[in-house]
């Protein structure tokens, strides 16, 4: 089958790209011809893209839909895997396209206009679809400004209403839990085109195992930004009472205040910021962990990297925030703790690293757990499957006129 992949980036970042790129190394193994259709490159890892994606085609950021149509054309695609795109122009294109199109929902920019689904001064969790709301009293259509004269500037929600409306009529639309399915019918997405199909990283080696040794090694692998809470996680780290250290692996806008912050609490001797890491080396940090530790305040769509932790035998601690308590069992292969609750996750940190026993039992059973249930091979097969049905049946009706 040919397959076009569409994503705003070329390159490694966060989940999302380690996604894209793990599910096209297999499907290409495979003997799938894959091609992507991408924005900026991110400067890393390229040639582990270049090698899943023979062909490739640049996206004019000036004109992205003509950039697709162009892409489309030369490509031929049997099928299109969108990922992370919000280019009107763009969606417009794939939605009149003859190819039927497949949309990885990755996490909530599609219906949030933040993004993240939570009160940036608060912080608290909001449950509500996309709506009037989002411009009073939320104030999301005022986004600060990256560069420029004005610190702040206007998010249109009437470009976010075309955005959506646009996104509905693709064939179907991949999501990670069941959470992210709730997520989209309370966002007006017809339920019989919505399916979950978890975005599992691949297997640790045989016989790989942390050796859960003294040290008391601490791992968090994630991007540092706002919503990944690794401010509450220091804050929270501040009150273990037993030797331990924490490597920060990641990057992010939000490590510079992380770092002065780890410092005023008094933790640069336990904590290190290690900076961006490949996602194919991070399981090296993981040799001689005894915990992973996953701080996510804004609701996690799903939360794989905890799946990769527990891939190799570590219990994870965790907030309870959107999807991760669809793999996360509490007492069983670590600790859901209630969402910003400091104590308590300083408290469960410390119950693991005093107990080394209780701490492998849960790692053995939540990888055997994640083996059965979350089974690379079964997600790249579910994949195919379902692009295979979709070929068979063709694109969603043609798309109606916008608001």
């Amino acid at each position: 089958m040919r397959l076009l992949y569409v994503h705003e980036r070329y390159g490694a970042l966060g989940g999302a790209e380690a996604n894209v790129l793990a599910t096209a190394t297999a499907l290409h193994e495979r003997g799938h011809a894959l091609g992507l259709a991408h924005g900026a490159p991110t400067g890393r890892e390229l040639p582990a893209w270049d090698a899943a994606f023979p062909e490739r085609f640049p996206l004019d950021p000036d004109d992205s839909g003509r950039s697709l149509e162009h892409a489309a054309a030369a490509f031929r695609p049997d099928a299109i895997f969108l990922h992370k795109l919000s280019d009107l122009g763009a969606l417009t294109a794939l939605a009149a396209g003859a190819a039927p199109v497949v949309r990885m929902v990755h996490d909530h920019d599609l219906y949030c206009i933040r993004g993240y689904k939570y009160n940036p001064l608060s912080r608290r969790i909001c449950s509500r679809a996309a709506s009037a709301f989002c411009v009073f009293p939320c104030g999301g259509t005022i986004a600060r400004r990256p560069a420029g004269p004005l610190p702040f500037t206007w998010v249109s929600f009437r470009a976010k209403q075309r955005e959506l409306a646009l996104n509905r009529r693709f064939t179907r639309l991949v999501v990670a839990s069941e959470f992210m399915r709730a997520e989209l019918i309370r966002n007006g997405f017809p339920a019989e085109r919505i399916e979950i199909h978890a975005p599992v990283p691949r297997s640790a080696e045989d016989g790989f195992a942390s050796t859960f040794d003294a040290s008391n090694r601490l791992v968090y692998a994630g991007q540092i930004i706002r919503g990944k809470g690794v401010d509450v996680l220091l804050e929270s780290l501040a009150r273990v009472r037993v030797p331990f250290e924490c490597l920060i692996v990641g990057e992010g806008s939000h490590r510079a205040y992380c770092e002065a912050l780890s410092r005023r609490l008094g933790l640069e001797d336990r904590v290190r910021f290690t900076g961006f890491v490949p996602q194919a080396e991070i399981a090296r940090f993981y040799r001689t962990a005894s915990v992973a530790v996953m701080s996510s305040l804004w609701p996690e769509p799903f939360g794989a990297t905890g799946l990769e932790a527990m891939r190799c035998g570590l219990p994870v601690v965790a907030f309870d925030a959107g999807g991760i308590r669809e793999w996360l069992i509490d007492g069983w292969n670590g600790r859901l703790v209630p969402w910003m609750d400091r104590t308590r996750y300083a408290a469960a940190i410390e119950s693991l690293l005093r107990d080394k026993t209780l701490a492998q039992q849960m790692g053995r059973k939540g990888r055997a757990w994640v083996g059965e249930r979350f089974g690379f091979p079964q997600y790249i097969a579910g994949l195919e499957e379902l692009f295979g049905r979709i070929n068979r049946t063709g694109p969603a009706a043609a798309v109606p006129a916008l608001p």
